[in-house]
């Protein structure tokens, strides 16, 4: 394909991929009894190992196909309108191309979170032939260190790669907090990837129960340059983050286990990733009236949490339908421990 018509395809799909977003924006203005984004996990495994992160074993197989696409159409029968693919690694799933093409055939807008290790030029093309809507990156250093291997050095020219021949949107995250050595790296990287035409984020790396690490001076720093190249859109909405960064907490409506689902590699829901084991209830059996309660139940964790998924989705009922005080086993934080800490995402 030439330049030229490589160019005029990625901006056609790329105006086509706007609309779909705006429509998913306006369904979830209008009605609140369906989940604007839920993460669905194809695989527990990953092939890195970060020390901030709890989100991954080095041992679990990939989820069934057969499981997988049942799940999609469960997710996609709720009303769903983003379904972002994440685990560990979803790379590693050998049938990833076919979850994601299940996403599009229902009218899912289909999203995935990788490390980016497992790129190739040829893995790229399969995932535009799937339909991949979003991509999202995390790069958390200019160098691999004992924190974190997810770094510049070893990524670039995957991400020239993705710049020559991705026909979906690419996001390139960094974090800083949680023990990140050189958090002016986030710089250097956000720099990068708007070179090559990508969007920007940082994170704020949040403790094992999803809740609040206050941000030291010269992280601060760093966070505020970085939200300053932030492009703006819908996904950019997460001005709770400047709160957080600052150590105050949020006053907020948490709508997770009903606008935001996390599916773990079992098939149970989860308010989300951080917080697993409430309502921990099979995809199979979750139903409009789990969604309308869980809708309306305040999470006593809210006020300090960092997730930024839970708190995107929670833009759109901000202004309406006060919650009542969640149950006395859930009041006070998770009902699962997880180990270590992780990026503020699902």
């Amino acid at each position: 394909m030439s330049s030229k018509a490589s160019k005029l395809r990625r901006g056609w799909k790329s105006a086509f991929r706007r609309m779909r977003e705006l429509r998913m924006i306006a369904k979830g203005l209008v009605s609140t009894g369906h989940p604007v984004l839920a993460h669905l996990i194809p695989i527990r495994r990953c092939n890195l190992d970060c020390g901030y992160c709890n989100e991954y074993d080095n041992y679990s197989k990939p989820v069934p196909i057969a499981t997988m696409l049942r799940r999609v159409d469960l997710l996609a029968n709720l009303g769903t309108t983003v379904v972002t693919l994440s685990g560990g690694e979803p790379l590693l799933h050998p049938e990833l191309d076919d979850i994601i093409a299940r996403l599009r055939k229902r009218g899912i807008i289909a999203g995935l979170i990788t490390n980016g290790y497992l790129l190739n030029v040829e893995r790229i093309q399969r995932l535009n032939r799937a339909g991949l809507d979003h991509m999202q990156i995390s790069i958390d250093n200019v160098k691999p260190d004992d924190v974190s291997k997810k770094s510049l050095k070893t990524l670039d020219q995957r991400l020239r790669w993705l710049s020559e021949n991705a026909e979906f949107h690419v996001n390139i995250n960094s974090v800083v907090g949680g023990g990140i050595h050189n958090p002016e790296d986030a710089l250097i990287v956000g720099k990068r990837a708007l070179e090559f035409g990508f969007t920007s984020t940082i994170g704020i790396i949040h403790d094992g129960d999803g809740q609040l690490r206050p941000l030291r001076d010269r992280e601060r720093g760093v966070y505020r340059a970085m939200k300053a190249m932030e492009k703006k859109g819908y996904s950019r909405f997460n001005e709770f983050q400047d709160a957080i960064a600052d150590g105050r907490p949020n006053d907020w409506r948490c709508r997770a286990g009903a606008r935001y689902l996390y599916v773990c590699e079992d098939g149970l829901v989860h308010y989300c990733s951080q917080q697993r084991g409430y309502p921990g209830k099979p995809l199979e059996e979750y139903t409009v009236e789990d969604i309308r309660r869980e809708y309306l139940t305040q999470k006593g964790c809210a006020p300090y949490c960092t997730v930024s998924c839970a708190h995107q989705t929670g833009y759109m009922d901000f202004w309406r339908d006060p919650q009542v005080h969640a149950p006395a086993q859930q009041a006070q934080g998770p009902l699962v421990q997880v180990q270590r800490s992780t990026v503020s995402q699902g």
